[in-house]
């Protein structure tokens, strides 16, 4: 394994085997047979992160559309691709990840594999179905490190919400803008005969009540206003944050919400909004780490590599925020790269030359080779 990530961490092209079987020590076959074993990747990344990681956290989750052609590949199908904005045929991986509300960073967890929706028709399930089994498969682990989960507003589903609860977690999403919210009445019993009022009102994010909203103060320079009510979809009472912004000149709104109705309001807000870093380790995963570049045919085969690709990332941002000196720093996954294929070409220089890399005469230039083409050098 540790193989393999330096290797990940080391190709400056495509990532296949055919890749990693010329730039190791070790043959071809010898990637294809490990691949097929798996890994425990879940333990492995949650034992890497969690020093890294604050109290204020949640297990985000999210799918990312992966690019693949072929008959033979398992899972393929018609997905949604955000960037498309339409459905393609290619693979789809739904994605765990640990979000630290205090510092804005995300750390996948581990990948799974959507199936196409001709194979969740079979068996009588939805996709939302399917999701909320997934977190059911590792629930153990991740009540482990947290009792919330967050995602968008496609969770935002009765049935979803309903399965989260059942498993004892909490969920922080966003609601559809017309979502018929109520307030819970505050009105004292009248000792009349009936059932008192138990709701006053629908809830218009356009004109709050101020008996019933609170401002939150935030950080991020947000409008944003919280109360508890009645969400007639979800049969529930749940924590509401309005958020107000200014968009081309015209005032939007947008609905949070949590499960918890005890849940400090700041912490909806600036849960939900970390959960976006998500879509940057995809694309730091398919930009560098070789996420689409699997031409594996085989289902172990494939999961094993979209979950090292993601990992890779991971131990990238690790290696940055155990140097002091450059934990502050943005984040570079290019940089990261150049570093270790800097040090890959060093190393088989000295081997083939065999020249120590720890002599003095080498360790004016070293450094400086090290970090040749380094963008943060």
């Amino acid at each position: 394994m540790l193989e393999i990530f330096m290797l990940y961490l080391s190709i400056p092209d495509r990532i296949n085997f055919l890749q990693l079987g010329r730039y190791s020590r070790f043959g071809e076959q010898r990637f294809r047979r490990q691949f097929e074993r798996g890994f425990d990747f879940f333990s492995f990344n949650r034992a890497m992160v969690s020093p890294y990681v604050g109290p204020r956290n949640a297990i985000a989750f999210d799918a990312s559309f992966i690019h693949k052609s072929g008959k033979q590949t398992p899972g393929i199908g018609y997905f949604w691709s955000g960037c498309a904005g339409k459905a393609l045929r290619g693979l789809e991986v739904l994605s765990l990840s640990l979000i630290d509300a205090d510092t804005r960073m995300s750390f996948h967890l581990k990948a799974t594999q959507t199936p196409p929706a001709n194979c969740l028709t079979d068996n009588a399930l939805s996709l939302p179905d399917w999701y909320a089994g997934v977190i059911k498969k590792d629930l153990v682990q991740i009540t482990s490190l947290t009792s919330y989960l967050v995602a968008d507003a496609y969770f935002s589903k009765r049935g979803f919400v309903d399965k989260v609860i059942a498993m004892n977690l909490h969920l922080v999403c966003k609601l559809r803008d017309d979502a018929d919210l109520l307030y819970l009445s505050k009105k004292a019993p009248t000792g009349k005969k009936g059932r008192p009022s138990k709701y006053d009102g629908k809830v218009d994010p356009c004109n709050l009540h101020a008996d019933y909203f609170h401002e939150v103060k935030n950080n991020q320079n947000i409008k944003a206003k919280a109360a508890v009510v009645y969400s007639k979809s979800l049969d529930r009472n749940i924590l509401v944050i309005v958020e107000e912004f200014i968009l081309k000149g015209k005032t939007t709104y947008r609905l949070l919400f949590s499960t918890d109705i005890n849940q400090a309001p700041i912490d909806v807000i600036d849960i939900y909004h970390t959960r976006f870093q998500m879509e940057f380790g995809f694309r730091d995963a398919k930009q560098f780490a070789g996420l689409e570049h699997s031409q594996a045919r085989s289902e172990n085969k494939l999961d094993f590599h979209f979950n090292t690709a993601l990992t890779t990332v991971n131990i990238a941002k690790v290696i940055q925020l155990k140097d002091e000196t450059k934990r502050e720093l943005p984040f570079s996954m290019k940089d990261t790269k150049v570093l270790f294929h800097n040090a890959l070409l060093l190393m088989r220089f000295f081997s083939v030359f065999g020249n120590p890399p720890n002599s003095r005469k080498n360790q004016m230039y070293l450094q400086e080779l090290l970090t040749f083409g380094a963008i943060a050098a």
